[in-house]
């Protein structure tokens, strides 16, 4: 017996599903996987576990193209596949997707659109990091870890005199919640080791 599921995906995990979820619960939706990951591929766990249960006459409904990908040559393999299985897609904005011409046409216009707009996403976002670096406004991630950060104070300390107090690294980091890796980083910036 044929099932319909839903597919649902945002870029981040601050982004919420709460919309789409709503729109494929309406759409008839059975059952949904969702992924918060980029859409640049199609290697999502979600997706991947979606792919892997669906069979013969079921439909796969999607928000929008882009929700399934933004890459125009795995899109259209996965389209491609899904219809060679005879799993209909149908895209709520757009309709249902088959093997006709138009389609095809419709998924390659829309999955290149979908590609160039991520692209054009990145390159802004570039072109911002760039002029905040040049105004002196663009530092990177902040370290966690800095000069005057307590606990790392007092990691150095210990570690700096392990001979004396006879703790070890991991000791250390457990007393100090300061990892190993930061540990040993921040000690070779300070010619500790």
């Amino acid at each position: 017996m044929s099932k319909f599921y839903g597919y649902a995906r945002v870029s981040t995990v601050e982004q919420s599903l709460e919309v789409q979820l709503q729109a494929l619960v309406q759409a008839g939706a059975e059952d949904i996987y969702k992924d918060k990951a980029t859409g640049k591929n199609t290697n999502r766990k979600g997706l991947k576990a979606l792919l892997e249960i669906l069979e013969t006459g079921d439909t796969l409904i999607v928000t929008k193209l882009d929700r399934m990908a933004r890459n125009v040559k795995e899109g259209i393999a996965l389209i491609d596949d899904l219809t060679e299985k005879g799993i209909k897609l149908h895209v709520l904005n757009m309709g249902l997707f088959d093997d006709t011409a138009t389609s095809k046409l419709l998924r390659n216009i829309l999955l290149s659109v979908a590609e160039w707009e991520r692209e054009m996403i990145l390159e802004r976002q570039k072109e911002g990091i760039a002029v905040a670096k040049a105004n002196g406004k663009y530092k990177g991630k902040p370290k966690k870890y800095h000069d005057k950060n307590p606990a790392i104070l007092h990691a150095l300390e210990l570690f700096s005199n392990r001979a004396t107090n006879k703790k070890t690294v991991k000791e250390i980091c457990q007393i100090t919640k300061v990892s190993r890796a930061s540990l040993y980083n921040i000690a070779k910036e300070k010619g500790i080791i």
